[in-house]
C-alpha cells in the first residue's frame, strides 16, 4: 500500500532510487522491498527522513536504504522480536534496534525476512497499540 508523504509518491521515489542503482545493491533492495510488501497487505511504504524508504504497520516496522557498500535494513523494535533464522547481523549492543546489512554476494532470504516483518507487526499490535490506548 504505497502512500504519499509530503506530496511525494513513495513508490515513485523508491523506484527512482532503484533505477539509479543498477548494480547488486538495487537488485538486493528489490528483494527486500518485495518481502516487506508481501508480508502483510496493509504494509505502508513511505519516503521519509530526507530520502529513506520506511515501512509501517500499526507503527514503524523498519527503514531500508541503499548505501555505498551495502543495503541496510533497520528494524525499529528488533530487539523485541524473535529471529529464529538468525537474519540480524548488527545492533546487538542496543536495547531497541536490530538490523540486517546485506553486502555484495549476500542473498535475501525472503521467507525469513517476511517472518521478521510479521513478528514486528505482531509486536506493534500487541505492545505499541496497547500503550497508545493508555495515553
Amino acid at each position: 500500500m504505497p502512500s504519499k508523504t509530503n506530496g511525494v509518491n513513495a513508490a515513485q521515489e523508491i523506484e527512482q532510487m532503484i533505477a539509479e542503482t543498477p548494480d547488486w545493491r538495487g537488485k538486493t533492495f528489490v528483494a527486500v522491498r518485495k518481502a516487506f510488501l508481501a508480508a502483510d497487505p496493509e504494509m505502508i511504504e513511505e519516503w521519509k527522513w530526507m530520502g529513506s524508504p520506511v515501512y509501517s504497520r500499526d507503527g514503524l516496522i523498519a527503514t531500508a536504504d541503499i548505501h555505498k557498500a551495502k543495503v541496510k535494513v533497520t528494524f525499529a523494535h528488533g530487539a523485541h522480536i524473535a529471529d529464529p533464522d538468525k537474519q540480524f547481523n548488527f545492533g546487538f549492543e542496543g536495547n531497541a534496534r536490530r538490523g540486517i546489512d546485506y553486502l555484495e554476494g549476500d542473498s535475501v532470504n525472503e521467507r525469513a525476512l517476511k517472518n521478521l516483518v510479521r513478528s514486528a507487526i505482531e509486536y506493534n499490535q500487541k505492545y505499541l497499540k496497547k500503550n497508545q490506548k493508555k495515553t
